[in-house]
């Protein structure tokens, strides 16, 4: 019975944790995390390099489905309502088959000293 509704099988909505560890074993194939030079974080863009394929894994090939334009890697997983220490494993999956391509948001750096001066001078009038 979950203690949520008070109904036997009614789970509350938390993405990621009602999932059972056996479904997020077998998705992975029991690896919990990704290897070190895994280059996802959460703010990296994936962006597919094709369409899903017939036979592939259902995740993978939601992730294709979802990454047709830049989408950060939190938003992949959030829409999958995977962990995402789970979603960066099935996007490592994906990157080593070359089937999606991985890049960080450019920053720019402010190096204009009259552009930082006028942020200071800002900051000190609130």
């Amino acid at each position: 019975m979950s203690r949520a509704s008070g109904q036997p099988g009614n789970r509350p909505n938390r993405p990621g944790r009602d999932d059972s560890p056996d479904r997020l074993y077998t998705l992975t194939g029991g690896r919990s995390r990704s290897a070190p030079d895994n280059p996802f974080d959460l703010v990296t863009l994936v962006v597919a390099e094709c369409d899903p394929a017939l036979g592939m894994q259902s995740e993978h090939a939601a992730i294709l489905r979802l990454t047709e334009r830049p989408t950060a890697v939190v938003e992949v997983a959030a829409m999958l309502r995977l962990p995402v220490g789970i979603t960066r494993v099935l996007l490592a999956d994906l990157l080593a088959a070359g089937l999606v391509s991985a890049r960080h948001p450019r920053r720019t750096a402010i190096t204009d000293p009259d552009i930082l001066e006028q942020v200071l001078v800002g900051l000190r009038n609130l």
